[in-house]
Order: structure tokens, then sequence, then C-alpha cells
């Protein structure tokens, strides 16, 4: 396209015009200087990055040389392309639309470093929210002050406070990681992020080869609203496509999951007793369209391959739909021993980073483009579809994103670009009859694949795992409109206070699905809070559209299309909350039933440990 750009028209030269003007949305333009190799931000009329300039390896587009540029309409926009010798900056424009789209590209080299963005400069103030990479290693998100930031996150990034917000973020996650480096007034987007603990990697970036004589980093959105919410919704839009797994077109998913007590003592007996629990005595624990997945987690083995072909047509016999696990890049074993479905051995598959084996969560990655890897993938997939079951949970898919040393694939030379080998053929296997759900994944690749995802790590009983939980839908609710569903993990009740139990399930309806995760096999208290709380049609039909609230305040209030509120208290003393409601009338809290006249704002109290969530038709 560049190349059509550059044949088609006259390149306008820097003697001429000393700066280029780039209008987009309603009051914002970028300022390209020419001569400097600079541009500045202007967003709702105000200079938010001055002297922003890019970085090409090496190449640094302020190095004094002979500028010009070219201007072309495309299909849906405008593309300005600035030159400067072998390094090109590109920016898209599109009517109506407050963002803009920019990237770099560098004739005729390789790269492991673009960097489309780089200011010292920054003139908004508030708060900048660093993202995780993947939800592994109980990773959080933050949001300090600007003027204390240090970080460098994963992807995107929001700047933002009462009055507006700014998304920076990539919009390609197929190639490049991307790193968002922030220091207090500094910002430097850049394609080609490692990190030994955030993105598993102990080695630098694989260098990705030129496509018809350029290397181009992936295309970086600036979005602006004056709610920061707005904008980080209009990214993840913007980020949606293309999908390779199949359209879902089933209700939201409800599940059980057998690691949230279970775990490694899952049997056939225990599996069916949960079965029985839930197609005898806890019938109103159903999706929209009458249903309930029921998942094997890890340890599945424990049965024989008879026991569980048996299993997935008990479930089905009862209504149930039955799904099971697997981590389709780790070996966990990390002997040497002939692949399943293949001649290879193991020690074929594993990656290297800087001569040792990529070992990471206790398990070791597997080049997802070597032919064994790939095989033992069309296995087992086939494998579980022969034995009838109709959703796998895939986990520690962040294995399949590691750089190697080298892949089996020639022309693959990046984590990102082995990861979508691996997940495109995992998605050809599934097909059009398994719902895929991923567990340990990178926060925004994963979505191009996969049905459902898990937006934090672990979580089981206690107040302080709602609390973490949420801190993630806080800051990544959002993530619910690449994705078809997000969910809370496994809401478990055990013996924690009614309180408690309250706020975990509510952490669900807010994240968007639901699953739960007890011993329903084993008599207990756990059974009666399911009872009353799994069949309450009110709590249920919070998960009706699948989609997370929004938050309000932090992770204590969240916000769903102007008819729901959750607040939540992790404190041990009851508090006193102002919320909002868009709507005058008459309110009800879902779980204690009672209703209250609400306006456009109303105080609630709740208790400590616990949490409410009131419903305006």
């Amino acid at each position: 396209m560049i190349k059509s750009i550059i044949t088609c028209l006259l390149l306008l030269q820097a003697a001429a015009y000393a700066q280029v003007n780039i209008p987009f949305g309603k009051n914002h333009k970028i300022i390209y200087d020419l001569k400097a190799g600079t541009y500045s931000v202007v967003l709702d009329g105000q200079t938010v990055f001055e002297n922003m300039y890019a970085i090409a390896q090496d190449i640094d587009s302020r190095t004094p040389v002979k500028r010009g540029y070219v201007i072309k309409k495309t299909g849906t926009g405008t593309v300005y392309a600035v030159n400067s010798g072998p390094l090109q900056q590109l920016f898209y424009t599109f009517p109506g639309k407050d963002y803009c789209i920019i990237s770099i590209q560098v004739a005729g080299m390789a790269c492991n470093y673009l960097s489309p963005l780089n200011t010292s400069q920054i003139a908004a103030t508030g708060h900048v929210v660093d993202v995780p990479f993947d939800n592994d290693m109980w990773f959080r998100y933050d949001a300090p002050s600007i003027e204390k930031a240090d970080f460098t996150g994963s992807e995107v990034t929001a700047i933002y406070n009462e009055h507006s917000g700014i998304v920076i973020g990539s919009l390609a996650q197929d190639v490049w990681k991307t790193g968002i480096r922030v220091n207090r007034n500094t910002l430097k987007v850049f394609c080609g992020y490692t990190d030994s603990l955030r993105t598993h990697d102990v080695k630098a970036h694989g260098f990705v080869q030129p496509v018809d004589g350029y290397c181009q980093s992936a295309p970086i959105f600036i979005g602006y609203n004056k709610d920061w919410r707005n904008a980080m919704e209009t990214y993840a839009l913007s980020n949606k496509t293309p999908r390779y797994v199949y359209k879902w077109q089933g209700a939201t998913p409800i599940c059980w999951n057998s690691w949230g007590v279970l775990q490694t003592r899952i049997d056939f007996a225990k599996a069916r007793g949960v079965v029985d629990f839930f197609h005898d005595s806890c019938t109103g624990y159903r999706t929209a369209d009458h249903t309930l997945y029921i998942d094997l987690d890890s340890y599945w083995d424990n049965m024989t391959p008879a026991q569980l072909k048996t299993f997935a047509a008990y479930c089905k016999a009862k209504g149930f739909k039955p799904g099971i696990y697997w981590a389709p890049f780790v070996d966990w074993g990390k002997y040497d021993r002939t692949v399943e479905g293949s001649a290879y051995h193991y020690k074929d598959t594993w990656t290297t980073q800087n001569g040792k084996y990529a070992d990471t969560d206790g398990g070791r990655a597997m080049d997802p483009t070597h032919p064994a890897t790939r095989q033992r993938i069309i296995y087992f997939m086939q494998q579980f579809k022969d034995m009838g079951y109709e959703m796998v949970k895939i986990d520690f898919l962040s294995h399949g994103a590691i750089e190697s040393d080298h892949f089996y694939e020639q022309g693959i030379t990046t984590g990102m670009q082995a990861f979508r080998k691996g997940m495109t053929l995992i998605d050809s296997m599934a097909g059009k009859d398994m719902l895929l759900y991923a567990a340990i994944s990178p926060n925004l690749a994963t979505s191009r694949y996969v049905h459902m995802r898990r937006i934090a790590c672990d979580a089981f009983s206690s107040i302080e795992n709602t609390e973490y939980t949420l801190n993630s839908t806080a800051y990544g609710w959002w993530q619910s409109l690449m994705y078809s569903y997000l969910d809370a993990d496994h809401v478990v009740f055990k013996d924690a206070s009614l309180d408690a139990n309250k706020a975990r399930l509510a952490s669900a309806l807010v994240t968007g699905s639901l699953v739960v995760g007890d011993d329903y096999a084993t008599d207990g208290a756990w059974k009666t809070v399911a009872l009353q709380l799994l069949q309450d049609k009110d709590l249920l039909a919070v998960t009706k559209s699948g989609k997370s609230f929004r938050p309000v305040d932090g992770n204590n209030v969240f916000i769903k299309d102007d008819q729901y509120v959750a607040i939540f208290n992790y404190g041990k003393e009851a508090q006193v909350y102002r919320v909002p409601f868009l709507k005058r009338g008459m309110a009800t809290e879902l779980f204690s039933k009672k209703t209250v006249p609400v306006g456009d704002t109303f105080t609630v109290k709740v208790a400590g440990g616990s949490a409410a969530i009131y419903f305006k038709q």
C-alpha cells in the first residue's frame, strides 16, 4: 500500500512545507515538524505530547535528513506518510473518529525494536494505567499518578482524570509484543518488549523480517474522550478483528469447574456426584438456553479413557455439556519421551532461550510451530471431540508466546507469530462444536482465538480473592468487548461467611459470566449457599448480556447499562457509599430483595467483607 502512495503521488519536499497539519476527530490534530523530524499531538485543543519522535533499531527520526510527505485517501480514511530516508512514519485518520493510528516502517532490514512514539514532554495530568501482559502469577493492574509512574506495561495504557482520557495502545498482537514505558513525564511505546517476569522471556525479542521490503511496527491507537472509559471501549472495539474462533451462538456460559476445590482429587465418582447435585437439587442453576457446562480441570487423567467417555455421555443424558482441560504448549513431565500422536520426542519440541530450556510455572514451553506440538494438538483435540466433550479450558497459553532461540517453522521469528500458529490450529480443530475458554493467557492477543477468558489469576473463596479479581475487572472491563465473555474464575463458597460468598458471587456477575467450583459431591455449607444463591433468577439475569460492568470508583463501585450498580466493601467494618444512578425511581437490592428509592445518586451502607447489587428497571 505504501509503495502505491509513493509511486502514485508527488513527493512534497520539506523545503516547501515546514509543517504538516494532520487533523482528526472534533478538535484534534498532529503537527509534524519536517525540519526536526518530530511531532506534537493536540487533543481537544490542548497540546498533550510534544516533540515526539520515532526510532527503528538505531535509526532516529530526528536525524538531519531531507524529508517529504505524501497524502492519500484510503477506503475508510486518510494516510499521511512522512519519509525520512529509510524510515517512514504513517499517520492514519478517519472521518468523525476521535482517534488516529500511527505506525512506522523501515526499508530493507529486519528489526526487533520499532518505537513509533517517544517523548519526554507529557502535558496531561491524572493517573496512568499499567496493564500486565497476561494474567499469570497474580499480576495486578495499577494506576499511579503520572508524577509517580515508573513502569513498563503491555500493549495499552490510559492517562485519565475526572475530565479527560487518553488511550494509547497497539492494534495488533500477532507479530510483536508491544511495551508501554512510562516514567513520570516520559512516554515510550515500542514494539519488541520482553521481560523475564512479565512476558516470561529471558532473551531479547525476535527479529521481524521485512515484508514487501519493509519491517513494520504494530499500528498504535491514540484516542481521546472526556470519559476515559469511553476511550478504552473505543480502543477495545477497534482491536476486535479479525477473529479466528468460530462465532459463539449460544447463551452466556454458566459452568462448574473442578479446580475450585476438588483439584487433584477429581475422579469419576466425584464428578458424577457433582452432576447429580445440579440435576437433582440445584435445578435453577442454568444458562438462558437451559444447560450447564460441567468442566473437568487438570487431573482428569485420574479417570480411564472409558470413564471419561462415560462421564461425557452421563452429562449429556442429564442435559448438561461436558468440558475438559488442557495446556497445549506445556510439557509438565520435562523428560524425554514420545509425543502423543507423533513419532517425535518431547525434547524435539522444547523451546530454548539463550541455550536453556524455557521453564516457567513449573512447565516447559513447547514450540507451537514444531510438527510434534501440532500433531499433539490434533491428537488431543480430536480425542476430546470423539469422547463427546463440548468445552475445552485451555491453560498456560503464554508458554506458546515465549521468544525462542529458533522456531521449527522457517519464517517464524517471534513468540507472537508462533502463538498465532498454535492458536489458529486449536481453533481449526475446535470448529463449531466446542466452547473455547482461556485461563492463563496473554490479555489482548488471546481474544482472536477463544470465546471466553478468565480476567485474572486463580481465585477462591476469601474477600481478598474477590478484591484481587476485581482489580483486573476495574481496569480491564473493556476486554469484554474483545472477547465474547470474561469470567472471574471459579466461585468457591466453601466455609466462608455468607457476606464473603455474596461478594465472591457478585465479582463473577460484575465480570460477565459465571463459573462455580465447590465440591458438590460432598455435603457441606456450600451446598446450602448454592441452593440459595445459584438459583436466584434475579442474580442469574445479570449475566444475560455476558458483558462486564464499568468501574465508577476503583474496584469498589461498578455500573452496567444504567440499570445495575454493584458495591463492594473489602474492609472489616460497614461502610457508607454514595453511588450514581442515572434513573430515578425504586431500585431493588438483589441479595436482600429490599427496595429503596433512588435519584441521580443514592447512599447505601454495605456490611464489611460483603457486596450489594442494585437493579433499577
